[in-house]
């Protein structure tokens, strides 16, 4: 087994420049030693497998928006610090690519992401910022052919189960089922696995930290997490105690589960 440290910078040492026009992004921060991983995990770090693994490892897909690469990198570090190991950060974020950019330098061996990738020229520009996965709401046939080739995840959003077939027989090694709550919550993860009991699928919206163990359960191999972690009043606040509060408890609730 092997750990390592992850450590954000600090405000007395150099800054860190997350786009040209913010200023450092380097705040108050700690230093916390990551969960133990597999010493095999570490040597293709970029690789599906790896990061498949990390997945259905945490249970939690930690989902950040944000109206600033600033507010982004010091949320994202609050939920590092309280034990999120997967994270994904939303297209509409000001900066997202030089935020993974510096949260995959600062993070080298946590799986992070970049989501609603609907662009092939987006999926271009995540990989090149070191991004170690790419989800959507929807099977963008352009990103899937293009991350196929590659060592990038791409996670791409199905419906229905004709959604998650057509996705399945392209490549894709797990898929996103959005927007859950809408069509039925975990009961409808529970439907969807007894006709496709070796497709992994991640369940996505309207999920909060107390129903993680039920949907797990039920047959997710994760869900995605977004307001539960990233309280809406706390981003607003830049409360980044509560923020790391809240990632500590779906952190344990998701280890719980899998685990189970």
């Amino acid at each position: 087994m092997a750990t390592a440290t992850l450590c954000q910078c600090h405000s007395s040492s150099s800054l860190c420049h997350i786009s040209s026009s913010s200023s450092s992004l380097c705040g108050r921060v700690s230093c916390r030693a990551q969960q133990p991983q597999d010493v095999h995990l570490s040597v293709s770090a970029s690789s599906p497998d790896k990061t498949i693994f990390q997945i259905e490892n945490s249970g939690v897909i930690a989902c950040l928006r944000a109206n600033s690469a600033e507010v982004a990198y010091e949320a994202a570090n609050a939920a590092i610090a309280g034990g999120i190991s997967v994270l994904e950060i939303v297209m509409s974020t000001p900066g997202v690519f030089e935020v993974i950019k510096q949260l995959v330098k600062e993070h080298p061996l946590m799986a992070l992401g970049v989501g609603t990738v609907l662009r092939i020229e987006d999926a271009k520009a995540a990989v090149n910022a070191g991004a170690k996965f790419l989800m959507s709401p929807a099977i963008v046939k352009d990103v899937m052919n293009y991350i196929q080739s590659g060592e990038v995840l791409y996670i791409p959003g199905t419906m229905t189960p004709t959604e998650i077939l057509s996705a399945y027989d392209a490549g894709a090694k797990i898929v996103k089922i959005y927007p859950v709550s809408a069509l039925g919550g975990s009961q409808y993860i529970s439907a969807l696995k007894k006709p496709f009991p070796k497709v992994s699928m991640v369940a996505s919206q309207g999920i909060n930290i107390e129903s993680i163990e039920e949907y797990i359960s039920r047959g997710a191999s994760a869900v995605v997490l977004s307001d539960a972690i990233f309280d809406k009043e706390a981003i607003a606040q830049r409360n980044y105690e509560k923020i790391q509060k809240l990632a500590h408890s779906a952190a344990l609730l998701g280890n719980k589960a899998v685990n189970r």
